[in-house]
C-alpha cells in the first residue's frame, strides 16, 4: 500500500476542467516534483492535497485513511509557498514556534533552536522577515513547516522568487533537509532543471492531466510524446521527406552531429549540408541555429565547447559557416505524422 494516494481527482472552475481524473501514489520518504507549464493544474492539485480546495470527484488516502473531507489543520501537512507567507510582525524564532503552542514553552524553544540550526539560520532567530534575504526567508518558512513534524511537506514553487544562484544553493539545501528528515516531499514547479535536479520521481502535467511519470532519467531519455520531449530538455521536431518516410521526428540539440563538410562527413546516413545562421556560447556549449540546404528546415544543435579545437571552433561556430549536419539513427524519436 502506498503511503499517500490520489484517486481519480477532478476539479472544475466555471465549467472548465482544471483537473481531469488524476490518480497518483507517493511512497514514504520520496521527493516528487510535479512539473508543467503555467495553467496545467499543478498548483490546483497541490491545494487539493493541502485541503485548501475540495475536489469535485475522487479521494485522498493517507496511510490507508481517507482524508478527503479533513480540513487543512487536521491533515498534518506542512506547506511552503512561493511568497514565504511569514508573519511580518514575528521574529524568525517566533514564526517557527507559531505551530508549537501545544508544547511546553521550554520544549518549543529547544525545538525552534534545533530547526534554525537544521536550516542554517542559527544566530538569526531574533531578526524579522524584512531583515532577511530572500533565501533566508525561505529557510525560515521551511523551518516553520517542519516544526510540527508533518506527514508530508508540500512546496508550491518555493524557489521561483529567488535569483539563479540562490535558487541553486537553496535547492541543494532542500535536498539535504529532505535526506536528513526523511519526510515525504511533493514540490510543484514549472522549472524543468529544478524538477530533474531535485526529484526522485517527476510527474509531468499538461492541460489538467498527467502526461508521464518516472525518474528524471526516464523522462529525459524516454519521453512518451512530443509534449514530454519538448518540455523536458531541448528537442527539435521536424519533417524531412528523406527521413523516416516523411514522419515527424524529434532529436535533442546535443544529439545532432555537426562537422566540417567533407566527403567522409557527407557520406554518413541522414546528413545534410547547412549554413550557420546564429551561434551563441551557452554555458559549456555552443548553440548553433542552422538552416539546412532544403532552405526550409532549421535545427538547433549544441556542441560541447571542450570537444572543439580552436580551428574547429572557428570553422563551425562562425555565422555563415557551411557545416555537415547528421542525425544519428539511434537518437531519433518518431512521432505520428
Amino acid at each position: 500500500m502506498a503511503y499517500f494516494e490520489l484517486e481519480d481527482i477532478s476539479k472544475h472552475f466555471a465549467g472548465n476542467t482544471a483537473l481531469g481524473g488524476i490518480s497518483l501514489s507517493f511512497d514514504q520518504g520520496e521527493f516528487v516534483t510535479i512539473l508543467g507549464p503555467s495553467g496545467c493544474g499543478k498548483t490546483t492539485l497541490l491545494n487539493i492535497m493541502a485541503g485548501i480546495l475540495k475536489p469535485d470527484r475522487g479521494r485522498l488516502v493517507l496511510q490507508g485513511t481517507d482524508i478527503t473531507a479533513r480540513p487543512p489543520e487536521k491533515r498534518n501537512f506542512g506547506m511552503v509557498f512561493q511568497n514565504y507567507a511569514l508573519f511580518p510582525n514575528l521574529s524568525v524564532r517566533q514564526n517557527i514556534r507559531f505551530g508549537l503552542f501545544r508544547l511546553p514553552r521550554r520544549l518549543a524553544a529547544e525545538k525552534a533552536e534545533r530547526l534554525m540550526d537544521l536550516v542554517r539560520l542559527d544566530g538569526l532567530g531574533a531578526r524579522y522577515p524584512n531583515e532577511l534575504s530572500g533565501g533566508q526567508r525561505q529557510r525560515a518558512a521551511l523551518a516553520r513547516a517542519l516544526a510540527t513534524d508533518p506527514a508530508i511537506l508540500l512546496l508550491d514553487e518555493p524557489l521561483s522568487a529567488l535569483d539563479a544562484q540562490v535558487r541553486m544553493d537553496l535547492g541543494q539545501e532542500l535536498l539535504r533537509l529532505q535526506w536528513q528528515t526523511g519526510i515525504t516531499t511533493i514540490m510543484v514547479t514549472h522549472d524543468q532543471q529544478e524538477a530533474l535536479a531535485l526529484a526522485d520521481r517527476v510527474v509531468l502535467m499538461h492541460e489538467g492531466r498527467v502526461v508521464q511519470t518516472g525518474t528524471p532519467h526516464e523522462l529525459y531519455d524516454a519521453p512518451l510524446g512530443p509534449f514530454a520531449a519538448n518540455f523536458i530538455g531541448h528537442m527539435n521536431t521536424l519533417r524531412l521527406p528523406a527521413l523516416e518516410n516523411g514522419r515527424s521526428v524529434g532529436i535533442r540539440y546535443e544529439d545532432i552531429q555537426v562537422a566540417v563538410p567533407s566527403e567522409r562527413a557527407l557520406g554518413n546516413p541522414n546528413t545534410w549540408v547547412g549554413k550557420v545562421e546564429q551561434a551563441a556560447l551557452v554555458g559549456s556549449c555552443y548553440r548553433l541555429r542552422i538552416l539546412l540546404n532544403d532552405f526550409s528546415t532549421r535545427v538547433t544543435a549544441d556542441i560541447a565547447r571542450a570537444a572543439l579545437s580552436p580551428p574547429e571552433r572557428q570553422r563551425l561556430c562562425g555565422r555563415g559557416a557551411l557545416v555537415a549536419v547528421s542525425f544519428p539513427q539511434n537518437k531519433l524519436w518518431l512521432w505520428p505524422a
